[in-house]
């Protein structure tokens, strides 16, 4: 059994297809499919189901690709182990982002970063909280910049922010024209008959939306959701209902494209961190990556 057929078996289980894996593995088919028959053969198990339309993994081949996983990714932590030890500066480091952070955060912190480092390679991938925690905890991911709390217990963290939760109002609103008059936090007791506008579930944000109004004593009324925390704001702003924001997605302004914001009693937080696999190898890279981080955030 070689490291190449075990890639060449993981890539055919995300293809679902021959042609599409041999082309993104840089081979010519038939070779793929040779490599794959032997490697069948050398186990003693089908690891593919194939029929005329579709490449399907047996039970026996979705053990195999969790194994496999793992033994490439202890493969790569070895040779960055290496790497390390021997002193070279090339590296590369694969960096999972909420789509808020991606956009907010990560805009000061990778020109630092690649100014220090300019021999990294940094590959960045946005995704859900779940699909984060899920490819963080199976080693498709270095690092990711997550917001507590975590649901996979593989995980461990170090915290970066602590950040401010908002409640974003419609412009016209009346606890934005109550504001106007007298600045107080808002009681999220007052908020149980209010149309909430929320993230769609598999984002954390929304988990914290829906601790915070439990907290209050009442499950929210989510009128509509989205995936983009922008959209969730534009809603805001046009009237159609209220929301939860963290304070680094906050739009300056009182435009009327802009929802108002207004604290909450009890002055609520989330807490940012940065989220690997515990007993995980951190590279050099990753600890410079997170020392940058934290110099960026606190300097900021």
């Amino acid at each position: 059994m070689e490291l190449r057929q075990l890639q060449y078996a993981l890539q055919i289980a995300l293809e679902k297809n021959f042609s599409r894996a041999a082309e993104k593995l840089h081979i010519a088919q038939p070779s793929l499919s040779q490599q794959l028959s032997k490697l069948e053969k050398e186990i003693g198990v089908l690891l593919f189901q194939r029929t005329t339309n579709s490449v399907e993994v047996t039970h026996a081949g979705q053990l195999f690709m969790e194994k496999a996983q793992a033994i490439l990714d202890m493969v790569e932590q070895l040779k960055r182990e290496m790497e390390d030890i021997s002193q070279m500066r090339k590296g590369k480091l694969v960096v999972g982002s909420l789509p808020i952070t991606g956009a907010h955060v990560l805009p000061l912190v990778l020109p630092v970063f690649q100014a220090s480092y300019p021999e990294i390679e940094i590959m960045l991938m946005e995704e859900t909280t779940a699909n984060l925690e899920h490819m963080t905890a199976s080693g498709q991911i270095d690092i990711s910049l997550l917001s507590l709390p975590l649901q996979e217990e593989s995980l461990t963290y170090v915290p970066l922010i602590e950040e401010e939760i908002l409640l974003a109002v419609p412009p016209l609103h009346r606890l934005a024209q109550t504001a106007e008059k007298s600045p107080v936090p808002v009681d999220l007791s007052e908020l149980k008959d209010e149309p909430f506008i929320a993230l769609k579930k598999g984002q954390g944000f929304r988990q914290i939306t829906l601790k915070l109004c439990q907290k209050a004593g009442f499950t929210p009324g989510i009128v509509f959701e989205s995936s983009n925390i922008e959209t969730v704001q534009s809603l805001v702003a046009a009237g159609m209902g209220i929301a939860f924001v963290p304070h680094m997605v906050s739009r300056g302004g009182w435009s009327r494209l802009a929802p108002r914001y207004l604290p909450l009693s009890g002055r609520p937080t989330r807490t940012l961190v940065i989220a690997y696999r515990k007993g995980r190898y951190l590279s050099k890279a990753v600890e410079a990556f997170m020392t940058t981080f934290r110099e960026v955030v606190e300097g900021g």
